[in-house]
């Protein structure tokens, strides 16, 4: 019989400790930089996972990204890491991030200033990951401008990084208008589509203006030449088209030519300053037109900007804006579209805009917001992106397509969420005793039925 006096020591009781992997020690640092739990669900490189359920899935697929936050932390970090496939959503792009801004706005998180203690508690737990090591390789389709900001030079750099991609890329982005501002989507009728919405942008456009045959128009910005060609083409319109892309001039070139309009339009690839120095510009145009071109112009140069436009219309002459705009307290464009889209760009809210454009002597006569618009417009060029995302990638590479990709959805959440709008500004030159020869109406642009709305 065993008795207690020689029974065998039971043995040890073994806790069996909690798994714990690369998201669980990353949990608590992430939640104390966001300001609160985390809003997506993150699964790491090593298969753990943390984070709510039903939230989109963020793969963090290799040590570099933390890597790459260490070095450049904040939203440019977050893209260089998305465009590199270092990190990756499980679902739609564009619905993952609605979601993810929804949950923080909902929760109210609001991210506080890191201190020296949360740098080195980021660094500590980077160092256990193993994700410290030398700054990361930077995307190749950053641009990397130098020089004096919106020199001449520099400005040229700029708009070269964006609009000389290849007009290969744009031609299979857009629609054939070729038009890459927002449209004005008149019908949600079927078979409506990008560039029945480009053709009635144009149209009222010209409207707007009261272009009749043998007017002058001097098209400032005319991209792929969407505005210029239509003006000619429909109206008989002389044009004068201004570009600093290259591609962009030998690409409208190539289209005055073919559809024999040489008689009509004239194409400089130059800056829009020099404008300024042809004596024979000046009080010389009936109209003037500039499509999302003023974002590149930066803030101190917009005044001198707006007497450009002023000074080249002969007396009761009519100048349209169409730009881009930020909303009061949203900073407009950012650090990743400032890095790989639009270097040097400045948006400000539209009112600013008005402001300037009476400044220089131009009476501002109708503004017309097209926000809603440029989310369908956006939206459109981004699913043609999707559609045909092989092309893209074999054209461009898959980080520039990636780039595009992060582009257009940040771009369409931006206007639906009202950070940013876009806006049709009309203005005239008055004459010395004030007439404007304006009709007192919209009905000449808007129709009959949207007249004096």
């Amino acid at each position: 019989m065993t008795t207690t006096a020689n029974r065998p020591p039971a043995k040890p009781t073994v806790r069996r400790a909690t798994p714990t992997g690369a998201a669980q020690r990353l949990e608590p640092l992430a939640e104390r930089l966001l300001g609160g739990g985390l809003p997506v669900r993150v699964r790491m490189w090593d298969g753990s996972e943390a984070g709510p359920e039903d939230a989109p899935t963020v793969h963090v697929r290799s040590r570099r990204a933390l890597r790459r936050l260490l070095w450049e932390p904040g939203e440019l970090g977050l893209a260089e890491a998305y465009i590199t496939g270092e990190i990756d959503l499980d679902e739609d792009l564009a619905d993952g991030l609605r979601t993810m801004r929804r949950a923080v706005a909902e929760r109210g998180l609001t991210p506080p200033a890191p201190g020296l203690a949360d740098r080195l508690r980021a660094a500590g737990t980077a160092l256990r990951l193993g994700a410290v090591g030398p700054r990361p390789p930077v995307p190749a389709a950053r641009a990397g401008l130098r020089g004096a900001l919106h020199s001449k030079a520099r400005d040229r750099a700029a708009i070269s990084h964006h609009y000389d991609l290849s007009n290969a890329f744009y031609a299979l982005l857009l629609d054939e208008t070729m038009a890459y501002s927002c449209g004005y989507w008149t019908s949600d009728a079927s078979g409506y589509g990008p560039a029945d919405a480009q053709r009635d942008k144009l149209e009222l456009i010209c409207r707007k203006l009261g272009l009749p045959p043998g007017a002058r128009l001097l098209d400032i910005g005319c991209g792929w030449g969407s505005l210029t060609l239509h003006a000619a083409q429909h109206h008989g319109v002389r044009v004068t088209a201004v570009t600093l892309a290259a591609e962009q001039a030998a690409y409208v070139r190539g289209q005055v030519a073919e559809r024999g309009l040489e008689e009509l339009v004239e194409v400089l690839n130059i800056d829009y300053r020099d404008i300024a120095e042809r004596p024979e510009t000046r009080g010389a145009y009936d109209a003037v037109s500039t499509i999302e071109m003023g974002e590149h112009v930066g803030d101190a140069e917009y005044p001198a900007f707006t007497r450009i436009l002023h000074d080249s219309l002969r007396p009761q002459g009519r100048v349209l804006v169409q730009q881009m705009s930020r909303g009061a307290d949203a900073p407009g464009g950012g650090a990743f579209i400032e890095s790989y889209i639009a270097p040097d760009m400045h948006m400000r809210p539209v009112g600013e805009t008005v402001g300037l454009l009476e400044g220089a002597g131009l009476e501002v006569r109708d503004v017309e917001a097209l926000r809603e618009h440029y989310v369908l417009t956006v939206d459109a060029w981004r699913r043609t992106l999707e559609e045909r995302w092989t092309e893209f990638t074999a054209l461009v590479g898959e980080e520039t397509a990636r780039v595009w990709r992060l582009y257009l959805v940040g771009g369409a959440l931006a206007f639906e969420e009202r950070r940013m709008g876009v806006d049709q500004i009309l203005c005239v030159r008055p004459d010395r005793a004030g007439k404007a020869a304006m009709p007192a109406t919209r009905r000449e642009w808007h129709g009959a039925s949207e007249a004096d709305r």
